[in-house]
């Protein structure tokens, strides 16, 4: 059997176990891939079953509500492929596109009847989705495939020709996709620097069927990095950049920009535009008095932000989304974020479907996705809780069923996984912090070992409640997992991401351990055992912690883990932009002239002699983000220093975090192991063995 054969039969039978799993009926009890009797696992789900590739991700229902377009993972080669299932077709799936080297990195629909994709060409550990990803068009029955946009490093297509079209140039790429039946899809032409750091953005109107291209917007200001689209694909907003200052532009009725806001994008940014109906509502995200992030609506005749926001959220930053009615223009609902995902609805209709689905599948969070629903009664569902992986239904709004077609990672049960809660401590300083525990399933004898997991950015939104693979790991193997969303981290207001700037090593360091003293009073964790680990910033943290609060752990596990401070602004063959390092790291991290000494003492490398626990370091030799002298100098300072106790291991052809389900499996054994060997007994003092 040829590879190409073996390929889409793999494939074939994937899909077929999807059709087996969900598409024997209605739902209107147990969801499919629930856990139905209570389950007492003779030993842990194996470490594959939590990090390999979601059998279903990301479906999108195609306007007409009658199919399904998702990408599912071909187990032969570790890469995805793009499926479509039409229910009403006999339960019909067809595998449209594939790579043999390459994941479907992104796809949507254009029309009820077309699709567009783009590769996920991984260098150098990046998820290549941007620029150079490709762009590819294919009917929803698998015929007519073109490609419209050329790739940088050509993809191997298992299910079409590498005939060269009028494909346009790899500096293209897909910006959008208008909800519309024009039959166009939005593209960009990105304007880089020598050092490839982007400038500035042009945006055309591409015709898949004739691939005729139209320029959108050829009279906008110079500098424009940030397009936001109205549903049919029409420029509303814009932003500019230019060195540290940035400019939010407004459209006028009369088709002119007119400047609304500028600042410094570090320290004063604009308002963030959010989404517009074409017509007279245009929303933005700004700052509250309260020091959070609302959202707000600009006046259609001023256009000048509102007073008083249309959402805001106690604790939190409004993240998200607006849902609108394709025909109609009008804002139906919002998506958003805060303990945990949400929606709200202005319609009364996705009211009431809303209600139904949450009836049928409760406690869970249950996300409806409408494109034209009010027209076809149809809503793609995707539910979701803390124990159980997305799983996705269909709701027609006639019958009043749930038809489930698919989900995430049908091989975990529920019934076996940990439950994650969010509670708020107060650090050391009176700042209040969010911190994410996820607890062993079953009842505790008495405080548990524990893990600190730090979150890597460090300045990003860290957790969010529901199924995440390595917490469900840890816990799974009997321990407490802390995450903590220290200081620095974004999502929860203006004062607790501030408060993050200049302390890398220092108050965020503090917040760890206030988080962990906080566990122990909670009768939660043994602080006797205690292991602290990370990835990207977190591995950084983790080594630090080690050195600034000797004896609160009892080990350190750090993976594409920063080590040196300096070493951010001066490795340059970093992906960090030019602009980053002068201004935003300069800011947020310290000036590596004027501060160098507080660098120095807050780096690990730096610190190597007084680094005393036991370490775990891994590092990806592809790695761009944080390039491996990170990990190979700091290991030659470890051992300069007479360290013995280091274990050290680097992947090849793995970058900033892992691709390959044999490194997760590989890296993520070692960490059992170490975790055993060093937290198996209360007294540190006695050896032990990996278990």
């Amino acid at each position: 059997m040829n590879r190409i054969r073996a390929g889409r039969l793999t494939a074939w039978a994937s899909l077929c176990a999807l059709a087996a799993l969900g598409l024997m009926g209605t739902a209107q009890g147990a969801p499919a891939g629930q856990a139905t009797a209570a389950t007492t696992a003779a030993s842990p789900p194996p470490i594959a079953d939590f990090f390999r590739d979601p059998q279903v991700r990301r479906p999108k229902l195609s306007p007409d509500g009658r199919a399904v377009a998702m990408i599912v993972s071909n187990s032969e080669s570790e890469r995805s492929a793009l499926a479509v299932i039409e229910p009403d077709q006999g339960n019909r799936i067809t595998v449209v596109a594939s790579f043999t080297d390459s994941d479907i990195a992104f796809f949507d629909w254009v029309g009820s009847d077309r699709l567009v994709y783009t590769s996920g060409k991984d260098e150098a550990g990046r998820r290549r989705d941007g620029n150079s990803a490709g762009l590819w068009t294919v009917k929803r029955d698998g015929s007519e495939r073109r490609q419209l946009i050329l790739t940088r490093y050509a993809q191997e297509s298992r299910l079409e020709s590498r005939i060269i079209t009028r494909a346009l140039p790899f500096e293209w790429f897909l910006y959008d996709v208008p909800d519309d039946d024009s039959g166009e899809v939005i593209v960009g032409y990105g304007r880089y620097d020598a050092r490839w750091d982007l400038k500035s953005v042009q945006l055309a109107r591409l015709n898949i069927e004739t691939q005729q291209r139209r320029t959108l917007e050829a009279k906008s200001p110079p500098n424009v990095v940030r397009w936001e689209l109205d549903p049919g694909g029409e420029p509303w907003a814009l932003q500019t950049h230019d060195e540290d200052r940035e400019a939010l532009y407004f459209k006028t009725a009369e088709g002119a920009w007119t400047l609304a806001q500028s600042g410094d994008w570090v320290n004063s940014p604009t308002a963030e535009p959010l989404a517009s109906d074409g017509r007279g509502l245009r929303l933005v995200i700004a700052g509250t008095p309260a020091g959070t992030q609302a959202l707000y609506r600009i006046d259609p005749k001023t256009l000048k932000q509102e007073d008083e926001p249309l959402v805001s959220l106690q604790g939190y930053d409004f993240q998200g989304e607006a849902v609108f009615d394709a025909e109609s223009r009008r804002l139906l609902g919002l998506h958003y974020e805060n303990d945990a995902p949400a929606t709200h609805w202005f319609d009364p209709t996705l009211k009431r479907m809303q209600a139904e689905v949450d009836g049928a599948l409760p406690g869970r969070i249950n996300r409806l996705a409408c494109r034209r629903c009010l027209k076809t009664g149809r809503v793609m569902v995707t539910s979701m809780s803390d124990t159980q992986p997305p799983e996705y239904f269909l709701y027609d709004q006639g019958t009043h069923k749930l038809l489930a077609f698919g989900a995430a990672r049908p091989w975990i049960r529920a019934a076996e996984m940990a439950q994650v809660d969010l509670s708020r401590v107060r650090a050391r300083d009176g700042l209040e912090f969010p911190v994410m525990v996820t607890k062993p399933r079953g009842a505790a004898a008495g405080p548990r070992p524990a893990v600190m997991l730090v979150h890597g950015g460090p300045f990003v939104r860290g957790t969010s409640w529901g199924w995440n693979a390595l917490p469900q790991f840890l816990a799974s193997r009997g321990y407490v997992v802390i995450e903590p969303e220290f200081r620095g981290s974004s999502g929860y207001g203006d004062r607790l991401f501030r408060a993050g700037w200049r302390q890398w090593g220092e108050g965020m360091i503090d917040d760890l351990s206030d988080a962990l003293a906080w566990a122990v009073k909670q009768g939660l964790v043994d602080p006797k055992r205690v292991c602290i680990a990370g990835a990207s910033y977190g591995g950084y943290a983790s080594m630090m912690a080690l050195i600034k609060d000797p004896g609160q752990y009892r080990c350190g596990v750090s993976w594409a883990g920063v080590t040196d401070l300096d070493y951010l602004f001066t490795l340059d063959w970093s992906d960090a932009s030019d602009a980053s390092r002068r201004f935003g790291m300069t800011a947020m991290i310290g000036d590596r002239v004027k501060e160098a000494e507080r660098l120095r003492r807050t780096s690990p490398l730096r610190r190597a002699a007084d680094l005393k626990a036991p370490v775990l370091i891994a590092h990806g030799i592809d790695d761009r983000r944080v390039p491996i002298d990170h990990a190979t100098d700091f290991r030659r300072a470890l051992e300069r220093a007479g360290h013995k106790d280091v274990e050290y291991v680097t992947y090849n052809g793995e970058g900033h975090g892992w691709r390959m389900l044999a490194t997760d499996v590989d890296f993520f054994g070692r960490m059992e192991r170490f975790l055993a060997k060093h937290l198996a007994t209360k007294d540190p003092a006695t050896p032990t063995s990996a278990q």
